[in-house]
């Protein structure tokens, strides 16, 4: 029986399980001809604080690192001016980050607003995490040490990819190794109560699919009614089901649906002699080829603008890594787009996709 990773609770439910999977974040190189490693990948929400989270993890680290994408980067850059309006970005203030492996970080804009980065263990007046925490395994710890950096009436930046996002888009692929936690707002508001906090005001932001950017400061600065567009969210997610057993393990439905309906789609393009190419080597494609049966014989290769990532081949499916070249080189019939939010640059970056007359097909 698992114990919750914020409270320690063990009454809860196992919402998801996909069944034995490879790890997200390993890429061997393309001529290693595996059998690659599988583990366990399961979903489970705690009774108790309602928080989403990863059952089960192998412990490897080793992705290859990423370029960050300009949705993004498009992103970060509205969320600052955002907070400068709010004035928590501003001249002269200290800032400490808490980042993503992934990348992604705030810290450049956050110099160029006049902000100074706090020096190593020195409380910030602001501290920012931006996709970091989900990636730590002791979920209360990690809020009380970012709780632990914040001086004296300073606020802490919390950002997330919404559970409820994921829920109304049927993102069920965003379950990966080494992501110990998926946040829905009342959840994230109860985590960061255990750290001393309080939730002020919030904001939501359209990357994948939905994000969210709470504010937390503690508890004694901040009264105890929620902000108005806070408690908004907090009725709209709960109406949503991001606490409820039975609505979040409807992601289970959907496995089977997807998979299908994208495999359908492939073997057609395939009888009929049409190429597909995918692009972005993201962890969330790995999950999805495995459980789409999807290998070389449907996708010959996908494309990623990584040089770090070129000349290995996605986990399990066997399928080689390439660099963009080959979208003009091949001119394929369709591409393949495992993160959709790059849709915009990567049309604008090969233009005579659009003039072949290719088609997009969002995974």
């Amino acid at each position: 029986m698992p114990a919750c990773r914020a409270c320690g609770g063990t009454d809860g439910e196992v919402v998801l399980d996909l069944g034995a999977q490879p790890p997200c974040d390993l890429f061997p190189p393309a001529a290693d001809p595996g059998p690659d490693p599988l583990f366990p990948l399961r979903m489970w929400l705690c009774a108790a604080c309602s928080l989403a989270q990863l059952v089960e993890d192998p412990g490897t680290r080793e992705e290859p690192a990423g370029v960050e994408p300009r949705a993004l980067t498009t992103q970060a850059a509205d969320a600052v001016r955002t907070l400068r309006e709010a004035g928590l970005v501003r001249p002269g203030a200290t800032v400490a980050e808490f980042g993503s492996p992934h990348g992604g970080s705030w810290l450049p804009l956050l110099r160029e607003a006049g902000m100074r980065e706090a020096l190593p263990g020195e409380p910030a007046d602001l501290v920012v995490d931006c996709f970091g925490m989900m990636h730590e395994a002791d979920q209360r710890a990690a809020m009380a040490e970012r709780a632990a950096r914040l001086a004296p009436g300073g606020a802490l930046l919390m950002q997330f990819h919404s559970l409820a996002s994921i829920l109304a888009q049927h993102q069920w692929n965003a379950l990966r190794h080494g992501h110990f936690a998926y946040y829905s707002t009342p959840a994230a508001i109860t985590l960061a109560t255990s750290a001393g906090l309080r939730s002020g005001r919030g904001w939501t932001f359209p990357l994948y699919g939905g994000t969210v950017l709470l504010e937390f400061r503690a508890a004694a600065v901040l009264d105890e009614e929620l902000d108005d567009e806070v408690a908004r969210m907090v009725r709209a997610e709960l109406a949503a089901g991001v606490t409820s057993p039975a609505r979040v393990a409807g992601l289970a439905r959907e496995v089977v649906r997807t998979c299908d309906r994208l495999r359908d789609r492939l073997v057609r393009c395939a009888e009929d002699g049409r190429q597909v190419i995918g692009y972005g080597a993201a962890s969330r494609a790995v999950v999805l080829l495995r459980q789409a049966q999807i290998d070389i014989d449907l996708l010959p290769a996908i494309v990623d603008i990584s040089p770090a990532k070129r000349g290995r081949r996605m986990p399990a499916s066997g399928i080689p890594i390439v660099g963009p070249e080959i979208l003009t080189e091949a001119r394929p019939d369709a591409v393949l787009l495992f993160v959709p939010d790059l849709l915009p640059e990567v049309r604008a970056a090969n233009p005579v996709l659009d003039e072949a007359g290719c088609a997009w097909i969002l995974a």
